[in-house]
């Protein structure tokens, strides 16, 4: 399945990576590097190279952050919203792929039990419980 996922993902040119800091960005934009680093758990030099990729293809924006120059300030261009819609249907179909045998109802059960797992094992992750679908990446 890991796989048939990143298959899918680099016939766009991107990867599950790239989704998941865009992902970041339009939720909350004009973020740090080291915010995003640390909200993603990425080493923190692995997201500088993932975001000179990004920003290549301007799907991303880096600006010295005027109240501190020593940091840069990200934020997601409009490319980079339409990129994040391309690559949310991607996600999709994987998810549908992989989550085939089950219905509806289960699925819904089963993202409740992982979220569970995952706040127990990680308190910042009770916060996305309010959400049926997730969003996230």
């Amino acid at each position: 399945m890991k796989e048939k996922s990143l298959a899918a993902f680099e016939a766009s040119g991107m990867n599950p990576q790239h989704y998941a800091v865009l992902s970041l960005l339009e939720e909350d934009s004009r973020e740090t590097q080291a915010t995003i680093a640390d909200a993603l758990r990425y080493d923190r030099s692995h997201l500088v190279g993932l975001l000179d990729e990004l920003e290549a293809k301007k799907l991303i924006e880096r600006r010295r952050d005027p109240g501190d120059r020593r940091r840069h300030l990200v934020s997601l261009t409009p490319t980079g919203k339409t990129a994040l819609g391309k690559l949310r249907s991607i996600a999709k179909r994987v998810d549908d792929d992989f989550l085939a045998p089950l219905g509806t109802e289960d699925r819904d059960r089963l993202h409740e039990f992982l979220l569970e797992l995952a706040a127990h094992h990680d308190p910042t992750c009770a916060q996305t419980k309010s959400s049926p679908s997730g969003g996230q990446p």
